[in-house]
Parts: C-alpha cells; sequence; structure tokens
C-alpha cells in the first residue's frame, strides 16, 4: 500500500474526463460507529444506464450528493451491446422527468414522442447528453465495476450501531486495482444484462453448456448486422419464448432474405398458448403487439420450425457443430445445428451483496414485499400496482435495489417502472415522505389477459409474461397509492 494508508488509494479511472479521487472521502474517517452517518457522505448509485442516470438526475434535481459508478467506458455499456433493437417503448415512456428538467435547458429536445427508438439511439440522444449534464457528469465514475458493498468494518452479523456505520463499496478497475469509497446509502441499478440465464431447462446450466460456449449466444445478438457473418447460411437454434427470442428470431428472418440457406429452429420449454405472441394488434405498445404478430407469421409461413415442447440437459460440440439434446415430451431427442442463441431471460446477480442484509422473495430474488405484485405466476387481469421505497426496502437501511434488478426474474419490467421507483426512492432519503408515498404508474395493457396459474405446463415462467385490464378499463389504470403499501397484494402487470 502507498505511504498514507487506505486514504491514498486512488481510483483508476481510463476516462481522462475524470479527476481521480482518495478511495476515503473527506472527513469519514471520523465515524466511530456510533453516531449517525454523515449527511456529508454521498448516496452512491450503481449502474449508469436508464435508471441509475435517472437517479442521478432525481438526486441532482434535489440537491443531494452522489456518486455514480458504471463499469464500463461508458454511460449505457450494457445496452450499447444491444443498440440494434428497437424499443416497445416510445421515446414518451424512456426519458425521465427529472432528466428531461436538467437537460431541455441546456437545448436538448425530446425526439418524437411517439416514435420507438432503438438501443443506440437512446444511449446517444438521451444517455450521453444527460450523463455529459454539468449536475452529473463531475460524480460519474467510469471503468468502476462494483465488487462488494459492506457497512465499514461490519459484516451482516452485527446489528449494535449497524444503521451508524456508512456503506463502503470496493470498485475494481480494468487493470484490477481497487478502491474503496464510502456512502450514506445506496441505490444499486446495475440490471442484469451480464446475467443471463443459461439454457438448462432446471435452471442452471446444462450438461456440457460451458464447453460448448464457442457455438452458443446469450441475450440478442446482432444476426442481421454486425454478427451476419457467424450466422449467415447456418442452421441456427433460438431458445427460449419470450420478445428477446422474437427478435432474434425475426433478425435471421431478415438474414434468410439475404442468405437464404439460413435455417432457423425456434425451441420453446412448452407448447406455445394463446399468451405466447402477445396482445398482438390489442397491444398498446404498437412495436410489442407487431413483434409477435410478425414472429407468429413467420411460424406459420413456413420460414420457422417451431419445436416444443423442448427442454434442453446437454449440449456436445461434434465436428464443427452443436448437439443440442432436450427432453421432447415423453421422448428424449438431440438435434445438430451450427449456433445456439440462448434468450431464457435474465437472472440478478447478488456476488457483491453477500455481507448485506437483504430480503429477498424466495423464488423472484426480487425484494420481498415486490414479489407478490409482480409474480406470473399469480398475474390477475390488472395491471403492476405503483410501488416504491416502501416495497424496495430491505433490513439493511437505506440500501434500495431499482430497475430491472429490482424485478429480480420476473420478466415483466418496463423502464417507466423504473423511473417512478427511484423517483420515490430519492424522495425518501431526501427526506421527503409525502412524495415517496405518492407513488404513481400507468402502464400500457398488453393485449394480453390471463387469470391466476398462467405459468408453462411444466411450472417455468420464463420468457414474456403480461396481463393487463381490457381496454374499456384503461382510463382507470392511473393508480394512485397514498401511503405505503405494507402488506403484500397479489396483483397483475404488464411489460416485456
Amino acid at each position: 500500500m502507498p505511504p498514507g494508508g487506505a486514504a491514498a488509494v486512488e481510483a483508476a479511472a481510463e476516462d481522462p474526463r475524470l479527476t481521480r479521487q482518495a478511495t476515503i472521502e473527506p472527513g469519514a474517517q471520523t465515524m466511530d460507529g456510533t453516531s449517525s452517518i454523515s449527511t456529508a457522505l454521498p448516496v452512491a448509485v450503481i449502474g449508469a444506464g436508464p435508471v441509475g442516470l435517472a437517479a442521478a438526475a432525481q438526486l441532482a434535481t434535489r440537491g443531494q450528493d452522489f456518486i455514480l459508478f458504471e463499469s464500463g467506458p461508458v454511460p449505457g455499456a450494457a445496452m450499447r451491446e444491444w443498440g440494434h433493437v428497437t424499443f416497445f417503448s416510445p421515446w414518451r415512456y424512456t426519458v425521465d422527468d427529472a432528466a428531461r428538467a436538467l437537460l431541455e435547458p441546456a437545448g436538448w429536445t425530446m425526439p418524437d414522442p411517439d416514435r420507438d427508438p432503438t438501443g443506440r439511439e437512446l444511449v446517444e440522444r438521451y444517455l450521453d447528453p444527460l450523463a455529459s449534464h454539468p449536475a452529473i457528469a463531475p460524480k460519474l465514475r467510469y471503468n468502476a465495476r462494483v465488487v462488494s458493498i459492506t457497512r465499514r468494518g461490519m459484516d451482516r452479523v452485527p446489528t449494535a450501531g449497524r444503521e451508524a456505520r456508512p456503506f463502503e463499496i470496493v470498485t475494481r478497475g480494468p487493470d484490477g486495482r481497487e478502491s474503496r469509497h464510502l456512502a450514506r446509502a445506496i441505490i444499486d441499478a446495475s440490471g442484469t444484462w451480464r446475467s443471463p440465464n443459461p439454457a438448462g431447462a432446471s435452471g442452471v446450466p446444462a450438461r456440457g453448456e460451458r464447453e460448448s460456449a464457442v457455438r452458443i449466444s446469450y441475450g440478442i445478438p446482432d444476426v442481421a448486422g454486425a454478427a451476419k457473418q457467424r450466422f449467415a447460411g447456418k442452421r441456427v437454434m433460438v431458445l427460449g419464448s419470450g420478445h428477446s427470442a422474437m427478435d432474434s428470431v425475426l433478425g435471421l428472418v431478415r438474414l434468410k432474405n439475404e442468405a437464404p440457406q439460413t435455417e432457423i429452429l425456434w425451441a420453446m420449454r412448452s407448447p406455445p398458448g394463446k399468451r405466447t405472441f402477445g396482445g398482438l394488434t390489442d397491444d398498446q405498445l404498437a412495436s410489442r403487439g407487431a413483434l409477435g404478430e410478425r414472429s407468429k407469421a413467420a411460424v406459420d409461413g413456413g420460414k420457422v420450425r417451431l419445436m416444443a415442447p423442448f427442454r434442453v440437459s446437454a449440449f456436445a460440440l461434434e465436428q464443427g457443430a452443436i448437439a443440442v439434446t432436450a427432453e421432447a415430451g415423453d421422448n428424449e431427442r438431440t438435434v445438430r445445428v451450427d449456433e445456439v442463441i440462448v434468450a431464457t431471460g435474465f437472472r440478478p446477480d447478488f456476488s457483491a451483496l453477500s455481507e448485506l442484509r437483504l430480503d429477498l422473495h424466495p423464488w423472484l430474488e426480487s425484494p420481498r414485499t415486490l414479489g407478490p405484485l409482480i409474480d406470473p405466476n399469480e398475474h390477475s387481469c390488472s395491471t403492476v400496482p405503483p410501488h416504491g421505497e416502501a416495497e424496495l426496502r430491505h433490513p439493511e437501511q437505506d440500501f434500495f435495489i431499482v430497475g430491472m434488478k429490482a424485478y429480480g426474474r420476473a420478466p415483466t419490467f418496463l423502464m417507466i417502472t423504473g423511473y417512478e421507483q427511484v423517483r420515490s426512492v430519492v424522495a425518501a432519503l431526501a427526506g421527503d415522505w409525502e412524495a415517496a408515498r405518492d407513488t404513481r404508474l400507468v402502464l400500457p395493457e398488453t393485449g394480453v389477459c390471463n387469470g391466476p396459474g398462467i405459468a408453462e405446463a411444466d411450472g417455468g415462467v420464463r420468457g414474456q409474461s403480461g396481463c393487463c385490464a381490457p381496454k374499456a378499463k384503461v382510463a382507470a389504470i392511473v393508480a394512485v397509492a397514498p401511503a405505503p403499501v405494507k402488506e403484500p397484494v397479489s396483483a397483475g402487470c404488464c411489460g416485456s
């Protein structure tokens, strides 16, 4: 360790715009574990994606000091990896109100509010300007992957004096150097993009999945663009039944128009039902409905071969191909293809939070109180109820998980939900409890309406699930909760 001890360790950052700063914030060394956490310490926000930057905008608007950690070298680093994908939501649903209030006085204008942006457009036309705003840019630390968050000097066991101790965040740079920072509160908006679900139907990697990684892609590769050479003229299997799978299938259909030898296999764990392709023309988000409609047409038109039920159990590399073995009804079958795209959803990564006191829903891994509101096993004909600070609390005071990560394994998140979450959380951290409790949420309906028990026939809930009130009830969907929800309420949800 260099002279001066921990206080002299500097944050490693490759971005030349960043000022190198001491690991321990000034004044933090006086903490004795018995006094209140100094309000001079910042709120730490993890992740500079849309929800993390919205949290930063909310904090800046309320005059709250903060520091924002981004594992990548630029804002929206994860979103850039799927920049070719078009959002279901038009611009009006993808821009946070506090962020807009910061940007517009600086000359920023909202793109056509009724047009659906691509991921790349959202980054370049919204996230980049927001991250560069003078109220946010000095607080942003790039190339800073958070590897642990603890209470300073405590693991998860001690209770006495716990809430008086600041959080200690350890970040790691690309060169492996670690830095430590103190904060009075944490808003974890790190998302789930880096932790996709495995292909194995039982929730763990299938036999041989890791060894076959050279022929497996996860998420939504740009099959008709940057990754065209990998997939053109190949026999490709897409695993999954949600919108990510549909995106890949339709990308391959476009590729097939250029390279007719391309063969597309679409494998689902369970046979498709009436909700598989979403609300089609009844979906209030036109792009989401069109995605399902075009996917169904590709199957019906013979461009895509649908395989279901198909629950993957093993992979094996064989002479330039990959063999995929699965349970198919009462039998086992093996299909050989050139490439596999795994689009089976994502899950949260809690490895950096092992020494914090979390209260997680037992199967969704969302905050426990939020779980019953979003559980795809228990959908009723409704919308996601408004929720915020009260539903996102953990036993670790002033620690919040927001955004896609807050939904755990539930696949029904919409960005506007994350924006409302951080608005409520930041209001609470600023002491404005009236605003924190006045949670509001209006979600577009999916056009798919299912009662309780809509899970897959084999008990799985991967991929897209959703339900909403019929169109006649749209006017009543403006939901207001003037006080925190104390007990879990079973309700439906909408989204993608």
